[in-house]
């Protein structure tokens, strides 16, 4: 078994299994040494206590099954939706797209798949971070378009087919980065604004988001609220005070709210933080 404080991961994201008793833990696991690029692979840990973890399993290598992608597999995402699990997973390769791309299986640690030959974001964007959000019965995939491309990153939502295979409507954009005032330019990098791992919930009859971007070279955790998603989206302060971020929230076996993250944001560090909610 690893306890938490052993595991380096990015992106934690955890799925409460509530039949089998047990969390499943998926993230940017598969790091290179020394910063924050990624090989091939996504793994999961599973743990009945978020304290130890058994060794992780490969659920997805790109290499055995030809994937088009080939580096930085980055913050995979559990959803479940009309019975089966989809992986949604950020992933590169040399002069291609940065992309989400999904993944299907019939169980949360299995062998996954992929659910289509091409990635589910826009073929000539570089896009990351890609989330599951369902509104008024329809699927949407809700993610960001990367400041590499644009300089000031946005958020994006697009609606997809009941089998998740493809787009149902146009992408339409919720906010930039700059929306937000707590949102400084990324250090060493002039005129870009960081939009990463958009994570949606309901609270209080509104649709909220946590997200992540950089104030002064810390990495954050914003807030922002709208009465849908093709609202007007309101902006928050950072909710944390120290360097740690791309948040999402989950619910405990006993029915506890929590929030998973990493902190800090610096290569070989990053670990899986879980606060109250």
């Amino acid at each position: 078994m690893l306890r938490r404080e052993e595991i380096r991961i990015r992106d934690p994201f955890i799925y409460t299994d509530f039949e089998n008793k047990c969390y499943y833990m998926y993230g940017t696991t598969d790091l290179v040494d020394d910063c924050v690029d990624a090989r091939n692979t996504f793994s999961v840990y599973r743990s009945h206590d978020l304290e130890s973890f058994e060794e992780p399993k490969v659920i997805f290598d790109g290499e055995k099954c030809g994937f088009w992608a080939d580096q930085d597999f980055w913050a995979p995402e559990l959803h479940k939706f009309n019975g089966k699990y989809y992986l949604f997973g950020s992933c590169k390769a040399e002069n291609k797209h940065r992309a989400t791309h999904i993944f299907v299986c019939n169980k949360p640690d299995g062998e996954f798949v992929p659910l289509t030959e091409e990635p589910i974001t826009p073929s000539d964007w570089e896009c990351l971070d890609g989330t599951f959000w369902v509104e008024n019965g329809k699927p949407y995939i809700v993610f960001s378009h990367e400041w590499t491309q644009i300089g000031d990153g946005e958020i994006w939502a697009m609606e997809l087919s009941n089998d998740l295979k493809k787009a149902a409507s146009e992408p339409f954009m919720l906010f930039k980065a700059s929306d937000n005032p707590n949102v400084s330019e990324l250090n060493g990098h002039r005129g870009a604004y960081v939009t990463d791992g958009p994570f949606l919930y309901n609270e209080d009859e509104k649709l909220k988001m946590m997200w992540s971007s950089f104030y002064q070279g810390r990495y954050l955790v914003l807030d922002a609220w709208s009465d849908s998603l093709n609202g007007k989206w309101q902006h928050g302060g950072s909710r944390f005070d120290f360097d740690g971020g791309h948040a999402m929230i989950f619910n405990t076996l006993d029915r506890k709210r929590m929030i998973s993250l990493h902190s800090p944001n610096t290569a070989n560090l990053e670990r899986a933080f879980f606060y109250r909610f």
